[in-house]
Formats: C-alpha cells, structure tokens, sequence
C-alpha cells in the first residue's frame, strides 16, 4: 500500500523496544570520562558527534512543498439509471503528498503515487502561497512525477550525490505529514540498495519495469511525507522520501527514500520527453547464490549473474557475473538496477564482468524497449493507441455542444472490441479530456494519445447524451 506509507507485512520486523536514546548514550560516554568517537564521512577527524543540523533545515525547508490532489471517481454509465432520467452524481477524492522545488522556475519533483490518477494539482509553498500545478510527466517504475507551477525565482534545492552516502550517515527528512507542513525529522542511513517489491506488487494497468534501490533510514516519515526530501547534513537533496515498513500505516521505525541516482534522471527525462527514456542491457538477471559463486570461482557471493539474453545484439553471454558498471562495484541486483538506471537508451558503457573465470570489461550499448540502440521515439505510439481504444469517431454539432454546454469533444459512434468498451463506456459518450489535455476533435484526441505507452493508464473524462458527465480510467 503507498499513499504514503506501505504495508510490508510480516516481511519486516517491528522496532520493539531497543529504541536508543543517542543524546543520553553520549552524556554517558562523557561522565565516564571515555573519549567520544565518531565516524566520518565527511572527512571530519574524531571528535564530539554534530548533532547540530539548523543549517541544513533552514536550507531544505523553503523547498519542499504541499501538494494536495483532488480526483473524481465516478460509479460508471448505467442505462437503467439513464432510462429514468437518474444522473448518478461524481464523488470527489482528495489526497496529499509533499514535494522538492527543483528549479528556481518551478518545476517540482514528487512521487507517482502522490498524484497519479488526479484532475487537480494544488501545491503550497512554506510562505503559506498557493499555485495550481500542470503534471509534467510521471513513473510508475520508479515511483516518480514532477509538476510544474507558473512562478520564478523559487528557492530550489542543492542536488546532492547518493552513491557519496554511507550507512551511519546523519540525514534528515523535510515533509508534510498529517498536513503538518515544513516537518523535519533527523536519522541515520539504515541501509543502501533496499528492494522491497513495492513498485513490483502494486496493482497497476500500466506496464511497469521495477526500479528498486531504495535508501533506508530511521528517519521518521508518515502519511503526507511521500515526495518529500531527503537530505544530507549539509542540507543537499539525496533522495525522495517514497515510503515506510509498517502494520500500522505509520512509522514504526524505517522508511524508504528513491536515491538522486535514479529520480534526478527521471526528473530530466519527464521534462524534456515527458517520459522516462529507461535503458536497457538485453539480458535476464539475477541474484549470484552462493553455489553460483562456488561453481564460478568468485571470491565472494556477490555480483548479478547473466541468466538469459533477451536481445540478440547484446553484447552479454549467457553465465555472465556483472560485477562492476563504470566505476562502481554492484553486488546485487538493485545496484545494478540503479547504475542502469542513469543512462539513456545508445549510450555506451564498460561493464566489469566475470566471464570463462577470468575478469572481462565488455563494453555494451544500451537498448531502448524496442530493443534499438536509440531513444525512444514516444510519438509514433499515438497512432496505434488511437487503434487500440476500438471506436468509430464523429463530430459534434454546434446543438449538441449547446445543449451540453461543452466547447468541443469527440463523439463515440460506435463501439468494436478494445479498450474503451472493456472499461464500461457506452455509444454516445463524448470524450471531453483525455488526463488533463482537452480535446476537441480526432486530431486532438491522436495528440493527446501521443507518449502514451503500452500498458500505460490514462484517465478520460466526457459526458453522455442526456448530460451525465463521467470519468473512466484504464489502460491502454
């Protein structure tokens, strides 16, 4: 479950009550007279612990925002109800999230689960401000969106680096639980590189390819921080507070933050594509066992075994341990996920792997989801989704647009097998938006289709003949 917080079941155990009072700890320390060390990751030498993060709250504060959604749900078009003249009435559904200014222009980097599915996007500043917010784009994959306000000179948040992060490390969490705005809370990384099949179990019509390398702290985040910062002590976005461990729905002693690694480059890649351009390597994975490591020699059970090639291009072989990307050490499969993660589809890269019992670096050029060495060009999908939602299109009358008080839309004439009929719409129905794009004929409902990819959900909002007005969500 997200939405801000998401039930791991009995997967993960509960903080009893082992629950360490730092500050005493240390008062301890010093009235026995022990020296007091302290681990550094910031190149400090040893010496009294910096508990001290007044600066990097004051830097963070002023960039997270409220967001706040509203969206319809309508119980569907039902011919008996038309028959007596019943309009069944739209119920409104609102939530709330938070948000990261990005740039000083006002785009905004959240979660996915923060605003998918709504028609109105409100976003509060610290100043207490309100803006309606446009949806530039979102990912379901990777559990990012961002929005943009119409404002300037904002104060945008400093990206910092989470791969220079380490376990121990001091972090804070800035957010908006419980509708409390400009909350920050203080922790420590708990763990790197956490996949906890929470994209992957999340029930969605939308095609979806996992991207788990989570940061886990012991910060305390709650229902409203999803989308919120996470940031180091010098007040430096390192990652994008997505979610917690709990039976509860509130926090009982982990959260879950999406690394700058990954939502950065979604973030780039939503606002100048308006989708993700994802990357990939043509092969199947998975996780080395220690029989694996004993079969192949390694000198530990580390590493992302090569279990199948899905590409014939690639330049992988099957029973190939992919053991460094870059520069950087992967030891397992969200690692790899992550270092992945941050390049574009044609892009080369050196791979360090374990092949024949021998070190090889291989260098592979990275797929789109055609399986072609270049971006993606989302566009050409605009033509089969308009073919994919099965319908025969007409033109509205300037009588009908009248009596339904509506400036345009398209006219379903008729249904065949596809997707609009599988989500309950009847003959008659005129499309009025598809997500938030208006549209007032065929060729604007063919560009509003455009990007749209395969599996992807879209909402479409209309109104009937007899002027019931209502909204379908599926997937294309």
């Amino acid at each position: 479950m997200m939405a801000g917080a998401a039930f791991l079941g009995g997967s993960m155990a509960l903080i009893g009550n082992a629950l360490i009072n730092k500050n005493a700890m240390l008062n301890a320390w010093r009235s026995s007279g022990a020296p007091v060390m302290t681990a550094s990751y910031e190149g400090s030498i040893p010496g009294e612990m910096n508990t001290d993060f007044v600066a990097a709250a004051e830097r963070t504060v002023n960039c997270v925002v409220h967001v706040k959604t509203e969206s319809t749900v309508n119980p569907g078009y039902n011919p008996w109800f038309d028959f007596f003249g019943y309009q069944q009435q739209p119920q409104v559904q609102s939530g709330t999230g938070s948000g990261v200014i990005i740039s000083a222009d006002g785009y905004i980097i959240t979660n996915n689960h923060v605003v998918e599915g709504a028609q109105k996007l409100v976003v509060t500043l610290n100043n207490n401000k309100s803006y309606s917010a446009e949806l530039v784009g979102r990912d379901a994959s990777t559990d990012i969106a961002v929005l943009k306000i119409d404002e300037k000179n904002l104060p945008a948040i400093a990206w910092g680096n989470s791969e220079d992060i380490h376990i121990g490390q001091w972090v804070l969490a800035v957010g908006n639980p419980f509708e409390l705005t400009s909350t920050v809370t203080a922790g420590i990384v708990s763990a790197k590189a956490r996949n906890i099949n929470l994209i992957g179990n999340r029930q969605t019509n939308e095609e979806v390819f996992p991207v788990e390398s989570f940061i886990q702290t012991d910060a305390a985040v709650n229902p409203g921080n999803s989308g919120g910062a996470l940031v180091n002590s010098k007040g430096e976005l390192i990652g994008i507070n997505t979610a917690i461990a709990s039976r509860t729905g509130v926090f009982t002693g982990y959260s879950f933050a999406v690394p700058t690694t990954i939502a950065r480059k979604v973030a780039t890649d939503l606002i100048e594509f308006g989708r993700v351009q994802r990357a990939f390597i043509g092969v199947k994975i998975a996780e080395v066992s220690e029989e694996v490591a004993k079969e192949k020699d390694l000198n530990e059970v580390a590493g992302v075994l090569v279990a199948g090639i899905t590409n014939a291009d690639s330049e992988m072989k099957e029973g190939d341990v992919i053991l460094k990307v870059g520069d950087r050490v992967v030891k397992n499969v969200p690692q790899l996920q992550e270092q992945i993660a941050k390049y574009r589809p044609g892009d080369k890269v050196k791979l360090g792997v374990w092949r024949g019992k021998k070190w090889a670096d291989i260098e592979v050029t990275l797929k789109n989801r055609s399986g072609k060495a270049e971006l993606n060009n989302f566009d050409s999908d605009a033509e089969a989704n308009l073919t994919a939602l099965g319908a025969e299109f007409g033109a509205l009358t300037q009588e009908e647009m009248m009596r339904l008080r509506i400036k345009g839309g398209v006219k379903i004439k008729s249904l065949a097998q596809g997707k609009l009929r599988s989500a309950g719409i009847q003959p008659g129905f005129i499309i009025t938006k598809v997500d938030e794009t208006l549209v007032g004929d065929t060729e604007s409902l063919k560009a509003a289709l455009s990007g749209k990819a395969k599996g992807e959900g879209i909402m479409i909002e209309g109104v009937y003949p007899n002027g019931t007005r209502a909204y379908y969500g599926f997937g294309l």
